[in-house]
């Protein structure tokens, strides 16, 4: 092939990789390493990935040498659209990753401003019915309370009341008038 004094151009290194030579894909990886670090880099500007990125270039170097064609330009021009290419593509997957977050962030924080206005209504709801109830007398509140916040039948109530059921179904009519009498005067 090349005497010890020769050095191998990087289209010959190039097709001997094509061929499956370690020591030429080494020799290539070492006369081009730097290069295309410095580019993924640049893109990428985050040591890290720049680090991950530049491997996946020379992985792609290795599987594809073969579809090298020198009449399409050399092999460093190549070497450095597949290394720019690969790092524009880990930056949009990142931006795509972060757009993707940013509308699950968004979505929860959505949900959770619905979730806490939708606690205020009841909240307010609730301290209307509390300050109704207030307006019942206390024989009302009772059958009221055991009937819709203790769930209790009209007939439980009248038994654990020791009244009549009428008087029960009477007493829980006239509340739920008054109640919604007063809390149609304080809607606003």
């Amino acid at each position: 092939m090349h005497t010890e004094s020769e050095t191998p151009s990087l289209s010959e290194l190039l097709t001997s990789v094509a061929q499956g030579h370690q020591a030429s894909f080494a020799a290539f990886y070492d006369a081009t390493s730097r290069t295309i670090f410095g580019i993924v880099l640049s893109v990428l500007r985050d040591r890290a990935q720049a680090e991950e990125v530049t491997q996946e270039v020379y992985v792609d170097a290795w599987r594809f040498a073969s579809r090298f064609d020198e009449a399409q330009g050399s092999p460093s021009a190549w070497l450095n659209t597949i290394a720019h290419r690969k790092a524009v593509d880990r930056v949009r997957s990142s931006e795509r990753r972060a757009q993707r977050d940013q509308r699950s962030f968004d979505a929860d924080a959505e949900l959770l401003a619905t979730d806490t206005s939708d606690l205020v209504v009841a909240a307010d709801e609730g301290q209307r019915v509390r300050a109704a109830l207030e307006q019942l007398t206390e024989a009302q509140r009772t059958a009221v309370r055991l009937a819709y916040f203790e769930g209790r039948t009209h007939r439980e109530v009248a038994e654990f009341l020791e009244i009549p059921l009428g008087t029960v179904k009477t007493r829980i009519r006239d509340a739920m008038k008054r109640l919604r009498q007063h809390l149609e005067e304080v809607t606003p």
